[in-house]
């Protein structure tokens, strides 16, 4: 019988991979692997405890750290925004989506904190890159995976005021921008740093010991390189001792963090049992989880940016998928990829959860065959 180290143990043999570590789990079954080297050409093996850089898959923290506040009814989901991003209080937008950045009107209402949540606030990438307000963005929002080049929360929210807004606020689902713009809210609200706040009230608490905005060093050993696709095979993209080695200029919402399978497992346990630890105790509504995994848009507001969905809509800090185009595309089954090579999904259905952690970078929104070949196995696994 086929299993989960089969699963992932081909592409490492392809030398696709250099490792990975994959995990399945529905109620009391778990599945684990690690397999590979933690870098490529070295020594070291994959295990477990291995950590990742998780990249996109950090969309769903900050989202529910706003969540948090939600609840806490520190802000509420119709709030305007510029009450605390008074940078945002007179977005202008591109006439239509095709304009030139200075043909532009003022935005038709105020952007919301649920505009924020659901990726809808104007803000954000298309899937045509060649949009004047698409071009006049990339300076300001660059790739995610290299952290250093953000500038701090206050500069970068100051340099995103001054570009105009693709869309009216409301009107499409656009890719990632709004991931950063809630973890600055998040900041602003609570009057801690995102770090700090994800810490005390969802990593602590669930025991994630291993997941944050850095990888200290008492944890380099267990870090794992990362790589993008050259010409000539896999390149270094970043060592234990780069990027993620000290504080960044911005803790980035959208994708900063860097943890483990077993603590991203933590977190999906959370959101499968309405917001409930293991130990009973309360950290989100369950509102706040069904408002997180409920698709809230529609073909009309997904046309923009259709290119990073495929048979899904979005949630609040990830995917929900909404047609069943493949055997793993579950109505109501939400998550997410990293482009650094990191998926995870929860699928409310089944109560399966599948988690794979790679350190290949994804040069294009078509999901890898290892992802792909994971997916079909965690919809089998689940079955």
């Amino acid at each position: 019988m086929v299993g989960l180290d089969d699963v992932i143990g081909k592409h490492i043999t392809s030398g696709a991979l250099p490792g990975a570590v994959a995990l399945v789990a529905q109620g009391d079954r778990y599945e684990v692997a690690a397999a590979g080297l933690a870098h490529a050409g070295g020594t070291v093996p994959m295990a477990p405890d291995s950590i990742f850089r998780l990249a996109s898959l950090t969309k769903m923290a900050t989202a529910a750290a706003l969540m948090m506040l939600v609840d806490d009814e520190t802000l509420g989901l119709h709030d305007p925004v510029a009450l605390w991003l008074p940078e945002l209080a007179h977005p202008m937008v591109v006439r239509t989506p095709f304009s030139p950045i200075d043909d532009v009107v003022p935005a038709h209402r105020p952007i919301t904190v649920f505009d924020l949540l659901s990726s809808q606030a104007g803000y954000g990438f298309a899937s045509d890159f060649t949009l004047p307000a698409m071009q006049a963005l990339f300076p300001v929002q660059p790739d995610g995976r290299e952290p250093r080049r953000f500038l701090p929360a206050d500069e970068w929210l100051a340099a995103l005021a001054r570009v105009p807004m693709l869309c009216q606020p409301g009107t499409a689902w656009l890719y990632d921008v709004c991931s950063m713009l809630q973890g600055i809210l998040v900041a602003r609200v609570s009057g801690q740093s995102l770090p700090d706040f994800l810490e005390e009230r969802l990593f602590a608490p669930l025991g994630m010991g291993d997941t944050g905005f850095i990888a200290p060093a008492a944890t380099r050993d267990r870090f794992t390189s990362y790589y993008r696709v050259g010409d000539t095979g896999l390149e270094l993209a970043d060592a234990p001792d780069g990027q993620w080695a000290s504080p960044t200029p911005q803790p980035m919402g959208n994708g900063g963090l860097v943890g483990t399978a077993g603590d991203w497992l933590r977190f999906c346990r959370l959101l499968l049992a309405d917001g409930v630890t293991e130990d009973g105790r309360r950290l989100l509504s369950d509102k706040a989880v069904r408002l997180m995994t409920t698709d809230h848009t529609t073909p009309r507001t997904r046309e923009f940016a259709d290119l990073f969905l495929e048979g899904q809509g979005w949630g609040f800090g990830g995917s929900v998928d909404i047609a069943p185009l493949q055997p793993w595309n579950i109505p109501g089954r939400y998550g997410w990829v990293g482009g650094t090579g990191t998926t995870a999904h929860i699928t409310p259905a089944t109560g399966a959860i599948g988690i794979l952690l790679t350190q290949v970078g994804q040069h294009s929104p078509v999901p890898d065959p290892w992802m792909i070949d994971f997916w079909r196995y965690t919809a089998e696994f689940a079955a």
